[in-house]
């Protein structure tokens, strides 16, 4: 299974543990089950810091009391190079997005731009597989790590990859700048700004998941799909006939 086996979980440095709301979606909405997230990074070095900040990250989500799970996408081949998709990675991703509730993405910048990594893993997430779509109503919060000064252009760029896959993208995001300073000799990020930085953005995406999880369903409820749905089963249906969904009781 391409998941990567998280380093020292429950160790926290950087952290104060005076200021840590470790529920911080409490009366938000119910929080068991424990929210799901997948976690995605966008560089194959030894020293990949977008996998140093989404191991940061799943740390925090851990502590405020999500399941996680960080994908590896070292045996991932380029889009459209096996026939249908047919590879044990693609269909590994996949499976994992369809279990999460909320994800993080955390690139490199790279010539200004996403990582050609990250766009690979996003390319293999379809709108839809059969009548199951992979991303629609999840949560997404997104992060990018650079070399040099600080820049948002690969944040901005996976904040539209986002809304393009109809995912809830939430309003905090974090760039760490100049990342080779900001990680030790073993990948362990140095309390600073930029760290605090993904402690609020990992909280924030604890709440908007429980937020809006049992309205999930009901976000993304919409009447083109509603329609073509309706018409795939009988084509002969009166089309005006077809209505909303049964909206299921919130809370």
């Amino acid at each position: 299974m391409p998941l990567r086996t998280l380093p020292d979980p429950d160790h926290l440095p950087a952290l104060d543990e005076r200021f840590v709301d470790r529920r911080p979606a409490t009366g938000l909405g119910p929080d068991e089950p424990a929210p799901r997230i997948l976690l995605l990074y966008g560089s194959l070095r030894t020293r990949s810091f977008s996998r140093f900040a989404v191991e940061e990250a799943a740390r925090l989500l851990r502590l405020f009391g999500a399941e996680i799970r960080i994908f590896d996408p070292s045996e991932l081949p380029l889009p459209d190079q096996v026939a249908n998709d047919d590879h044990p990675a693609v269909h590994e991703l996949r499976e994992h997005a369809i279990w999460s509730e909320g994800m993080v993405w955390c690139s490199p910048e790279r010539h200004g731009q996403v990582s050609g990594l990250m766009k690979v893993q996003i390319d293999h997430l379809p709108l839809s597989i059969g009548s199951v779509r992979p991303t629609q109503g999840r949560t997404l919060a997104v992060m990018q790590v650079s070399g040099g000064s600080q820049s948002f252009n690969a944040v901005n760029t996976l904040r539209v990859l986002g809304r393009w896959m109809r995912m809830l993208t939430i309003p905090n995001q974090s760039s760490v700048a100049k990342a080779f300073q900001e990680f030790d000799d073993n990948g362990r990020m140095k309390p600073s700004d930029y760290y605090d930085r993904i402690v609020d953005v990992m909280e924030e995406l604890v709440r908007l998941t429980i937020l809006t999880r049992p309205h999930a369903a009901q976000l993304v409820d919409r009447y083109s799909e509603r329609k073509a749905a309706a018409l795939k089963r009988d084509p002969t249906t009166d089309r005006s006939a077809i209505t909303a969904a049964p909206r299921r009781p919130s809370g």
